[in-house]
């Protein structure tokens, strides 16, 4: 099976390099094979100078966007070029862990799960400040009322699915409420949402965290929302194509 690893970055100059040898590193279960696919929304700071680099090597596939648009809008450019049989999602810092990939990869690969979100609350969230801690706990809480999900860490980064189930969804997500749409997009369609425990090393704004409170009460809206929409807008159309956004353009 082949694994898209899908990196939305937005001005992570500072560790992108980084994340990018850890990604290329990390191990999958037998039999997997990789591909990096890495939307740079706008960045400012010369990470898309880094990209392209990377790119024209052939480490990754690259897509670059001239302005900012949000990392769901990234998330989004990155399903529709990938060519794997899973998708997962890997932020652009260092507060996920590659290594985990077997791990979250494994049940997938092994038939028995569709979707794998990997919880930072089964394993360890070293240094997550109160505030987020508490954000994390309200966003859970309201997605496991609302749709039955039996989570633990709903807003968690580190989410895989298998690309089939991923484009069935039709997915609006702008900015960071990718999360709370896709899992109320999966649960509306009756998909169980599989949890494995993860590693995870919280930064703050300081180190270039970009939530920010309103970004809770959009993720809060977003679940209160597919709540009661109808049916057939969480799904697309048979005949569409999956979604290609003229704003991004490839580095080939």
């Amino acid at each position: 099976m082949k694994v898209s690893v899908i990196i939305p970055v937005y001005n992570e100059f500072r560790t992108f390099n980084q994340v990018l040898e850890r990604v290329q590193k990390a191990a999958l279960p037998e039999g997997c094979s990789k591909e990096i696919i890495v939307v740079d929304d706008g960045s400012t700071d010369g990470t898309a100078q880094v990209l392209g680099e990377h790119a024209r090597a052939g480490v990754i596939v690259g897509q670059h966007s001239d302005a900012n648009f949000g990392k769901g809008t990234a998330i989004r450019a990155g399903i529709a070029v990938a060519s794997g049989d899973i998708v997962i999602i890997q932020d652009g810092d260092l507060e996920y862990d590659p290594n985990d990939y077997a791990r979250i990869l494994e049940p997938i690969v092994g038939g028995q799960a569709d979707v794998v979100y990997g919880s930072r609350f089964l394993g360890k969230p070293a240094g997550m400040a109160v505030k987020y801690r508490v954000a994390n706990r309200i966003l859970t809480a309201a997605a496991n009322f609302l749709y039955d999900a039996h989570l633990t860490d709903e807003a968690t980064a580190y989410k895989a699915f298998r690309v089939s189930v991923l484009r069935e969804l039709r997915l609006d997500c702008r900015r960071f409420e990718f999360c709370p749409e896709v899992t109320a997009k999966l649960r509306r369609l009756k998909y169980r949402i599989h949890e494995v425990p993860i590693t995870y090393n919280a930064r703050g704004i300081a180190e270039g965290k970009k939530i920010r409170f309103r970004d809770g009460l959009e993720a809060l809206w977003t679940l209160l929302k597919y709540r009661v929409v109808t049916r057939r807008t969480l799904v697309r159309e048979e005949s569409a194509p999956a979604p290609v956004l003229a704003t991004h353009r490839g580095y080939f």
